[in-house]
């Protein structure tokens, strides 16, 4: 009882955190499933939480949804989740979560310099996607660098997160499809999961009303803060492992 209440109340700050910087909530539980569950079972409850927690990001944010961008982001992003998906299935995933990490982290460094900025088109959504997708359902979370693609577009912060959430909202219903599949879906992962979601749900109205508060320039200084955080954390547990 006690573990499912501190469960609760991680699922609530991590979906605050991700409403507010549009990711950075499985950073938060998986460590946290992965101890309670071990990790073939945390990753796919995760993506169930997470599921309802981009679902209530996008309905909150639904009147600041870019399409276009959305559009070609999807057209790659959802196959190569699928891809990544099967991949899953079998495979160790450290070395990609560093290099994951490594571009986090080289990005925002590169976002800070004074040189001239690669304006991100269409060409660099269908690009964002596929990369994004397949690590997503390869490692059990890409979220961090789909978001990374979104803050290019330099987007208002409302715009920026429910347009992210929405790409992310697809890509989970493309891997629980998977995983259910080779029956990595339980009745546990399922109710587990489900659970997360209503807190979740809960930290995404609250991530949305502290973005409703703050500036763009302090908007992006808490992303860029946390993809570094992020990027530091990846490759921190792949060394762990």
């Amino acid at each position: 009882m006690v573990e499912l209440f501190i469960l609760f109340i991680v699922s609530f700050v991590a979906a605050t955190i991700s409403g507010v910087a549009g990711f950075g909530g499985a950073m938060i539980l998986l460590p946290f499933l992965n101890y309670l569950v071990g990790i073939k079972s945390a990753v796919p409850i995760l993506t169930i939480a997470q599921l309802w927690g981009n679902l209530s990001r996008v309905f909150f944010g639904r009147n600041e949804l870019q399409w276009k961008p959305i559009v070609f982001f999807l057209v790659t992003a959802i196959p190569s989740s699928i891809l990544g998906s099967y991949l899953f299935v079998g495979t160790k995933t450290d070395y990609i979560k560093i290099g994951i990490g490594v571009f986090l982290i080289l990005l925002v460094l590169y976002r800070r310099l004074n040189i001239k900025k690669i304006t991100l088109g269409d060409k660099g959504m269908l690009l964002g996607g596929s990369i994004t997708g397949f690590l997503s359902g390869w490692a059990g979370s890409a979220g961090p660098l789909g978001a990374a693609f979104f803050l290019g577009l330099e987007l208002a912060p409302a715009a920026y997160v429910a347009s992210e959430a929405f790409t992310a909202l697809s890509m989970h219903i493309v891997k629980i499809r998977v995983y259910h599949q080779y029956q990595l879906i339980g009745e546990k992962e399922f109710y587990y999961g489900i659970f997360m979601g209503i807190a979740m749900i809960l930290g995404s109205y609250v991530g949305k009303k502290i973005i409703e508060k703050i500036n763009r320039q302090q908007f992006v200084r808490l992303v860029e803060m946390l993809l570094i955080l992020a990027g530091i954390h990846m490759i921190y547990l792949a060394f762990l492992n």
